[in-house]
């Protein structure tokens, strides 16, 4: 037997000596702290971190007197506004669990979330409010309504018991008596896979994660007290990837935008002196190729998070000459958002602008809260070496991960086999110890025996001059089993291309079996979060004809 350590007390683990983490607590001290500092900027609202605590917990005790507890679960669907943000701590304040539903889902998939969640409350902004009541009236449910904002449809709507945001506050005290979870581990969020597959599951987040979490992004991205967070990240995808509690964490101020209109980022930009922001590429390729006419100029550097597919370099290139700093993310509902970082070295100054962003293309090193990543062998398990060429599973270990998925422990199981967070992500890691992914393990295209990266293709694609967005997929094929298949949305003001120029184009960057057999014009499908659904591309690529080439 071991022999006793003499650090081993005796007295343990106690109320001094041991609090449970829950990003609650960033907003008690925000207001404490800095009490009259903007906390957020909503369209013409500004309201101070005093004002949005005491509101918080009114809320808290509002859900509290409903009967509403620990284990319960309070959905929203609402755009980013005031009223989302202080959700995120509300509704953890009285113990419940906050699900944050995407606004651009059917009303089945909607009504089947309600259900598999068993929401017991329901509070809805009023532009999505015939989104709800279709939802309700095609899943049979039966749910209490909160509704952000008031309108003469409040009166008639035929939902079933509705009370506005601010008139359900009123029924709570400012002064009620909030507590920490007695176990960190409790969940604190309930959180839908963006249906990129089009089988989302629940994932559970705990308050454990979401303090680790927002700190680690605290010092990822450089957030200080001075900090002003513009909101073009949804704040219903991984919690906003957590900044809704970091940037709180740090006192800063939260600029929300009902909708991402570029006209209005940049005008935000300039008169708040907006200094981060964040979100998938599509929002960088909105900014990148935004007309001159709307954009406003500005004289400071704004730092941008970007996560989900690898931005092309080129689009990292055009947002540094417009005065944007571009850190890429990489990460997954599961973790939280944010788990890997392309971290800035200071080397890369003296590369050019097409080295230096390929480099920051990358997915970059673990984050501060993620203990291990490795690239797997898929089929032994083994980690594969450092060496930019062997392509493998890339697999987590942190406290940021997920507890599991909500009535499905099949799938549960399967995503922490061997003791492993599997992403089901595919990449390389480098001699430098940078993560680069190569592809979702279902994206690989396998032609002849040879695997193809979707997104090697993607990145050529993306360095044509007419080219605003692209997505390549798998079709099946008779001689090569499968062959590369290009989606491309032309930027604005550009005729449809010609095919064969286009794949000419590619020739000079891509082997021959690599090239796109057929190539399709048009606007692709996207999740809210800005995700190419490649699952209806490829179901779109199966039914069509190839061209020679």
């Amino acid at each position: 037997m071991p022999l006793h350590s003499r650090y081993e007390l005796g007295l343990g683990k106690n109320s001094a000596n041991f609090v449970a983490l829950t990003p609650i607590d960033f907003l008690e001290r925000a207001a404490l702290v800095h009490p009259e500092r903007t906390a957020i900027v909503c369209g013409a609202r500004r309201q101070s971190y005093s004002e949005t605590y005491s509101r918080c917990r009114a809320f808290a005790d509002a859900l509290a007197r409903r009967g509403i507890g620990v284990g319960d679960t309070v959905s929203i669907i609402a755009p980013n506004i005031l009223e989302m943000l202080e959700a995120h701590f509300g509704v953890p304040m009285a113990g419940a669990v906050l699900n944050a539903i995407n606004t651009r889902l059917d009303p089945e998939t909607v009504g089947r979330i309600l259900k598999h969640a068993k929401s017991k409350l329901l509070i809805v902004d009023i532009d999505h409010l015939n989104l709800v009541e279709s939802a309700i009236e095609k899943s049979a449910l039966k749910l209490d309504i909160i509704l952000i904002g008031i309108s003469d449809r409040l009166e008639d709507s035929r939902s079933g018991n509705i009370i506005s945001y601010d008139a359900f506050i009123s029924l709570g005290s400012a002064t009620f008596d909030w507590k920490r979870p007695r176990d960190e581990w409790q969940a604190i969020t309930l959180n839908y896979t963006s249906g990129t597959t089009g089988n989302p599951k629940g994932v559970v987040y705990h308050h454990r994660g979401a303090y680790l979490n927002s700190l680690s992004n605290v010092l990822a991205a450089t957030l200080t007290d001075k900090t002003v967070y513009l909101w073009t990240l949804p704040m219903f995808h991984c919690n906003g990837w957590t900044y809704t509690w970091a940037v709180t964490a740090v006192a800063g101020t939260h600029v929300c935008l009902r909708k991402v209109e570029i006209g209005q980022v940049f005008s935000a930009i300039s008169s708040e002196k907006i200094t981060h922001l964040a979100g998938a590429p599509v929002v960088l390729n909105m900014i990148a190729n935004s007309p001159k006419e709307i954009r406003v100029p500005f004289s400071h550097k704004v730092e941008v998070a970007v996560g989900g597919a690898p931005p092309p370099s080129a689009i990292i290139a055009a947002m540094e000459t417009m005065g944007f700093r571009v850190t890429h993310l990489y990460g997954l509902t599961e973790c939280y958002g944010p788990s890997l970082i392309s971290e800035w070295q200071d080397e890369w100054e003296n590369l050019s602008v097409e080295d230096r962003a390929s480099k920051m293309a990358r997915q970059g090193v673990k984050t501060l809260s993620v203990a291990d990543v490795i690239v797997s062998d898929p089929d032994t398990g083994a980690q594969l070496p450092a060496d930019g060429l062997s392509v493998g599973e890339i697999l987590l270990r942190s406290n940021t991960l997920m507890k599991g998925y909500l009535d499905n422990s099949v799938e549960t199981e399967k995503a922490f086999a061997n003791g492993w967070f599997h992403t089901g992500d595919l990449g390389v890691m480098h001699e430098d110890g940078y993560v680069e992914l190569k592809d979702r393990s279902k994206d690989i295209i396998i032609s002849g025996g040879e695997n193809i990266s979707s997104i090697e293709v993607e990145n050529v694609l993306y360095k044509h001059p007419h080219v605003l967005e692209a997505a390549v997929v798998a079709k099946q094929d008779e001689m090569w089993g499968e062959v590369p298949y290009a989606f491309i949305q032309l930027k604005a003001g550009v005729k449809e291309s010609n095919k064969e120029d286009i794949i000419t184009f590619c020739r000079e960057f891509l082997a021959g079996f690599k090239l796109p057999k057929e190539i399709e014009f048009g606007e692709l499908p996207k999740t809210a979060t800005g995700k190419i659904q490649k699952y209806v591309l490829r179901e779109r690529a199966d039914t069509k004809k190839l061209i020679n080439n």
